[in-house]
C-alpha cells in the first residue's frame, strides 16, 4: 500500500488534499522563483532569552545593597497648642511639661537603596537620592560583609553619586558598557534591593530612549519595563553581555511596567569627576534659551527650523562679553550643528571651565560666528520670575497694552526693557483667538520694534486691514513665541 494511501485511509481526507499537502511548498517555491530552502529563510525568527541566570550569577557580587540612617526632626505640637478657633488648648501645658517649649523630638529614619561597584578598590556607583542627607552610610556585599561608606562626590543635576568602601582586599566590579548601541526592543537587566528585598533581578526590554521626565535639566534617560521599584535606585541596568549601560533611578508612581535609568555614557563622565575632584563642574554661556518654533523660524528668515533661541543673556557672563544678544539663534557649536536646546545645554556642560568655544549664531539675516570663553555653571542664577502689573492702557484687536518700564523688567529678571506688557485681553477678539494672553510682553510687530505704547500703536497703524500681524513676544515659562493674526 503506497504512502498516499496509508495518509488518505487515517487521516480520512481527499487525496488531492494530501498532494496539496505534500507539494503545495515546491510549487509556490517555483512560482515566485525561490528553492524552498530559500524561502523559508526569507522569514524571521525572534526568540527571548533561554535563561538570564548565567548573567545573574557573574553580574551579582558586585552589586550592593546601600543603607543609610537620617536624622529628621518630628513636627512641633505648638500647632496643638490652639484649637480651631485659635483658643488656648488646655493640654498646653501638658505637652509643654513632658516635650519642652517646641515639643519637637530627632529621630533616625532608616532608608535603603541600591548600588554597584566600579572597580576592585571599592568605588560605589548609586544615586544621588539615595545618600542625600545621610548621616550614616552602610554598603552590604554579597557575601554579606557590611562597611561604612564615605561619599567621595555627589552631582544633583544628575542624580549621581560616588561612594568608597574600604574592604581590604580587591572586589569583583561590573564593566561599563555603551549606552548609545542600545536599541528599542533590546533585553536588559536590573539588580537591586527594591522594598529592600536584595539581590532582586528582573528583566525587561528597552522600552524608549532619550526620555525627558521634568527632573532636571540634563534629562535623557532610559525607559525600561523591567521592574524597577523603590530601593531598586542606584542599581545597575545590565545588557545581556552584563555591561551596565544605565542606573536605574525613576519611577512613576501612578504607572506599571514604566521605570527609567540614568545612560551610563551621560553618567561616566560625571563618575570619573566626582572621583578626581570630588565634584561636577560644567561650562556655563551665561544664555537663556529656548527651542526654535516653525513660526519663529519663518519669522526670522531661516530655510530651515534649526537652532535654538536666545531668550536671555546674563550680564557680565560669557556670552554676553563675547557680543550675543537676545533674540539671536544659535546655529552650532564648535562645528556641530543644534537642534534643540536639551542638546545645546548637555554640551556645553561637557565643555570644560575655561575653554574657547566657537558658536555659530543667525543674526539680521546673516550667519556669525562667536568664541566664547566658557565659565562655570552656577544654578543658583537661575530664578523664578513674577508677572507685572503696570497700568497705562491702549486697546486694539482686543488687546490692551501698558509700557514695561525698569521695575517690571527687574521683576522678569531680564535686562532689555524693550517691549509693552499686555495687561488684557478682549473675550472672543482677534487678540484672544490668536492666543495672546495677558501678561504676554510684545517685543516686535512685523520686525519693527516696539519700545512703547506710542510705538505698539504705530506699528498696527502701518499694517492694513486684512494684512497679517506677527506679533513676536516674551512669554513667561514659555520663552520667546511668534504669534500670528490677521487684523
Amino acid at each position: 500500500m503506497g504512502a498516499m494511501e496509508i495518509l488518505r485511509k487515517k487521516l480520512k481526507v481527499n487525496p488531492f488534499l494530501i498532494f496539496l499537502m505534500l507539494f503545495g511548498g515546491l510549487y509556490v517555491s517555483s512560482v515566485s522563483g525561490l528553492s524552498p530552502l530559500v524561502y523559508a529563510q526569507s522569514s524571521t525568527t525572534f526568540n527571548a532569552p533561554e535563561s538570564f541566570s548565567r548573567l545573574a550569577e557573574t553580574v551579582s557580587p558586585a552589586v550592593v545593597n546601600i543603607r543609610i540612617e537620617k536624622t529628621l526632626k518630628s513636627p512641633s505640637i505648638r500647632q496643638f497648642h490652639r484649637d480651631p478657633w485659635g483658643r488656648e488648648s488646655p493640654f498646653k501645658d501638658f505637652f509643654e511639661h513632658f516635650f519642652g517649649e517646641e515639643g519637637q523630638r530627632e529621630f533616625k529614619q532608616p532608608s535603603v537603596g541600591s548600588g554597584f561597584i566600579i572597580d576592585k578598590n571599592g568605588y560605589v556607583v548609586t544615586n544621588n537620592h539615595v545618600i542625600e542627607d545621610a548621616d550614616n552610610i552602610r554598603v552590604k556585599l554579597d557575601d554579606d560583609n557590611e562597611f561604612d561608606a564615605k561619599v567621595v562626590g555627589r552631582d544633583p543635576n544628575t542624580d549621581i553619586a560616588l561612594l568608597k568602601i574600604e574592604a581590604g582586599k580587591e572586589l569583583p566590579f561590573i564593566k561599563l558598557g555603551d549606552s548609545k548601541k542600545l536599541k528599542i526592543g533590546q533585553w536588559v537587566v536590573a539588580i537591586g534591593s527594591p522594598f529592600g528585598l536584595e539581590r532582586t533581578v528582573t528583566a525587561g526590554i528597552v522600552s524608549a530612549k532619550g526620555r525627558v521626565i521634568g527632573s532636571g535639566p540634563y534629562d535623557d534617560f532610559i525607559q525600561t519595563d523591567a521592574s524597577i521599584n523603590p530601593g531598586n535606585s542606584g542599581g545597575p541596568l545590565l545588557n545581556m553581555d552584563g555591561e551596565v549601560v544605565g542606573i536605574n533611578t525613576a519611577i512613576i508612581a501612578s504607572a506599571t511596567g514604566i521605570g527609567f535609568a540614568i545612560p551610563i555614557n551621560l553618567a561616566e563622565g560625571i563618575i570619573a569627576q566626582l572621583k578626581t575632584e570630588g565634584e561636577v563642574t560644567r561650562g556655563w554661556l551665561g544664555v537663556a534659551i529656548q527651542d526654535l518654533t516653525d513660526e519663529m523660524a519663518d519669522y526670522y528668515g531661516l530655510k530651515e527650523r534649526r537652532g535654538v533661541l536666545v531668550a536671555d543673556v546674563f550680564k557680565g557672563d560669557p556670552a554676553d562679553v563675547a557680543g550675543i544678544r537676545a533674540k539671536d539663534i544659535i546655529l552650532a557649536v564648535n562645528g556641530q550643528k543644534i537642534e534643540t536646546s536639551r542638546q545645546l545645554t548637555s554640551m556645553i556642560a561637557g565643555l570644560k571651565v575655561g575653554e574657547n568655544a566657537e558658536v555659530e549664531v543667525f543674526r539680521d539675516r546673516k550667519v556669525k560666528t562667536f568664541s566664547i570663553r566658557l565659565a562655570k555653571r552656577d544654578d543658583d542664577r537661575l530664578k523664578a520670575r513674577s508677572v507685572p502689573q503696570e497700568r497705562k492702557e491702549e486697546e486694539e484687536l482686543g488687546i490692551r497694552v501698558a509700557d514695561l518700564n525698569a521695575e517690571i523688567a527687574q521683576r522678569f529678571n531680564i535686562e532689555d526693557l524693550t517691549g509693552v506688557i499686555v495687561i488684557g485681553v478682549a473675550s472672543e477678539s482677534k487678540g484672544d483667538a490668536a492666543g495672546i494672553q495677558m501678561g504676554d510682553i510684545i517685543k516686535e510687530i512685523n520686525h519693527r520694534v516696539v519700545d512703547s505704547v506710542d510705538s505698539y500703536k504705530t506699528a498696527l497703524q502701518k499694517i492694513d486691514e486684512g494684512e497679517n500681524v506677527n506679533f513676536f513676544i516674551w512669554r513667561r515659562n514659555a520663552g520667546f513665541l511668534v504669534i500670528k493674526l490677521t487684523k
